[in-house]
């Protein structure tokens, strides 16, 4: 990982070169997402592929469905949800847990709510390059209590993926990835640095604040923040409330896309060969013939999610 101290002094300090809101729509089985990266506003900000805030109320959640070629990055804000997999991987994702879920050649997986009332997360897909996309699955877990978290100056960060306030993650990207979750106390002013050549955005969860040029009008909460390239990004809170947002930077791959749902590729011809690997249960997804999760109960296999709209999240 290349290094990202804080509060380092930025030559070149990284404005908002696009913003929008994102709004809320349904999705899965009963969930509300507000879809940002992979929207048609934006498909692909590279390597990102998609960000999403999901909120779900039991019995509420995504059934069953195939990924295959990238990673899922899944982070919870409040209440839990259950995981589960045709490998055998099962567990619950509690409030700031963290689920790092490398796809590779194929897996196939349902995440439901866990819990009484409303679950919220986050969940980002992040692309890999063509040398790792039929790598064998695997996960990287980390409870809350076990994530990196500093504070300092009324700012508090916790640390998914790479380095701030001098502290840093154990969490190993693939593609070179900082995934930083920053709360601002009123008043409070930071600078972050961030690798020159990598993309970078900003999700803000919670208040408003002053992002990039410090005489910029301030942008509020479910809004994304596309920043311009640069070596690192300034971030000032004037309001009188917390500002808690999200800064996700990663190096480009740089190659070509071809996406069906959640099955993302470089080529048309590898993306058929996914698509009849996974009908026909080879090539890594041989235990999808007979595995239902507890969620989906005795469901035909037709019912799996199969068709680009529906499995575009999860």
């Amino acid at each position: 990982m290349p290094e990202t101290e804080s509060h380092s002094v930025l030559k070149e300090p990284r404005l908002v070169a696009r913003k929008f809101l994102a709004r809320p729509q349904p999705e899965g089985v009963g969930a509300v997402v507000r879809r940002s990266i992979g929207r048609f506003e934006l498909k692909y900000f590279d390597p990102f592929l998609a960000l999403g805030e999901f909120s779900v109320t039991a019995p509420a959640g995504f059934l069953d469905h195939p990924h295959r070629g990238f990673e899922t990055v899944t982070y919870m804000l409040q209440g839990a949800v259950t995981h589960e997999d045709f490998e055998g991987h099962k567990g619950t994702i509690e409030a700031g847990d963290l689920q790092w879920m490398t796809a590779g050649r194929g897996i196939v997986h349902s995440e439901m709510a866990a819990a009484q009332g409303t679950q919220k997360g986050l969940q980002l897909w992040i692309n890999l390059s063509s040398k790792y996309k039929m790598i064998e699955p695997r996960y990287q877990e980390m409870l809350s209590k076990d994530i990196a978290e500093a504070v300092k100056d009324g700012i508090k960060v916790i640390v998914i993926a790479g380095e701030a306030l001098g502290t840093k993650s154990p969490i190993y990207t693939r593609t070179p990835t900082m995934y930083l979750d920053f709360t601002l106390k009123p008043g409070a002013h930071l600078q972050q640095a961030i690798p020159i050549s990598w993309n970078a955005f900003v999700y803000i969860l919670e208040g408003e604040g002053i992002f990039g040029n410090l005489k910029s009008q301030s942008s509020t909460s479910h809004h994304l923040l596309l920043l311009s390239h640069g070596d690192g990004l300034e971030v000032l809170n004037e309001s009188s409330k917390l500002l808690r947002f999200i800064l996700v930077g990663g190096q480009p791959l740089g190659e070509p896309l071809v996406q069906f749902g959640a099955f993302v590729m470089n080529t048309q011809e590898e993306i058929d060969q996914t698509i009849d690997d996974f009908e026909n249960c080879i090539n890594g997804f041989e235990k999808a013939k007979h595995w239902r999760s507890e969620a989906a109960g005795e469901e035909d296999r037709e019912n799996l999610l199969l068709d680009e709209k529906s499995f575009i999240t999860c």
